[in-house]
């Protein structure tokens, strides 16, 4: 039986045909591979614009932050030199006012505004406190903390405890957080000092990685719950919910205050 055998002018179309596709698939790999390659370089050319546009928004924001810093330092410092100096010139005029005076009534009015323009330094001393960009840590509003709570209470019979549990002083804090906790603190602080009957006030700090907690503890008589909440332990709990936290209250042995923001 004889094998068939192709002329060869068919062998060639067959093997040109053959070469043509071959050409036609490595084309089409080709095209696929520069159009992905060209779709990379696009993608990330993409990435590089945004990445500097993000440089720029997070540049512009810096800027803006510290143009809002220095603006803070500012009327810190003006506050300080004008209102400390007025305050002060206030409290020597009526201390010689008070030397000079004989009334009775009249020493007791000039008593009064003593006490009134030291009271206004004590507030012009908060809002510096809380302007300065410097005080943005924990060890800051822990150190201002015990040093308000010590004088608040250096004139009662109440003694102050203090503790801080795994803080790490540098751990950097909003200037909204650390007022609000403050303001939370002296109301806490004045609660207990009106209504709690107790001989002791614990302050702790506590830091648990992204979380710090402010607790404010009395051995006195509790919460009545038969009454209407007040408006100071409202206003502690509304603080704390515009900071995304919380403030929780339990009355066992005493009456124990929890203030917990994220950091």
């Amino acid at each position: 039986m004889k094998t068939l055998s192709l002329p060869i002018e068919i062998k060639i179309i067959y093997l040109t045909a053959i070469i043509m596709i071959m050409l036609f698939i490595c084309f089409i790999i080709f095209v696929v591979l520069t159009y992905n390659k060209r779709q990379l370089l696009n993608l990330r050319e993409k990435q590089l614009q945004q990445s500097e546009h993000q440089n720029q928004l997070l540049q512009k924001e810096l800027e803006k932050q510290k143009s809002i810093e220095a603006e803070r330092e500012r009327i810190s410092h003006d506050m300080h030199d004008d209102l400390g100096a007025g305050i002060s010139a206030l409290k020597l005029q009526a201390e010689f006012l008070k030397q000079r005076a004989e009334n009775d009534d009249l020493k007791n009015d000039i008593d009064e505004l003593l006490k009134t323009s030291e009271e206004m330094n004590l507030s012009m001393r908060e809002m510096l406190w809380s302007l300065n960009s410097g005080n943005d840590t924990l060890g800051s509003f822990i150190d201002y903390s015990k040093m308000y709570a010590q004088n608040f209470l250096k004139k009662t019979k109440i003694l102050l405890l203090t503790e801080s549990e795994n803080v790490v002083l540098e751990t950097v804090i909003t200037t909204e957080q650390r007022r609000n906790l403050f303001l939370c603190l002296k109301e806490a602080l004045n609660n207990a000092y009106k209504h709690s009957q107790s001989n002791q006030i614990k302050l702790s700090f506590i830091q648990k990685d992204k979380e710090f907690m402010m607790k404010i503890s009395d051995n006195g008589i509790g919460i009545n719950h038969e009454k209407t909440e007040g408006n100071g332990l409202r206003n502690m709990k509304r603080r704390m919910e515009e900071q995304n936290g919380y403030c929780e209250v339990t009355t066992e042995n005493g009456t124990h205050l929890f203030f917990r923001i994220d950091l």
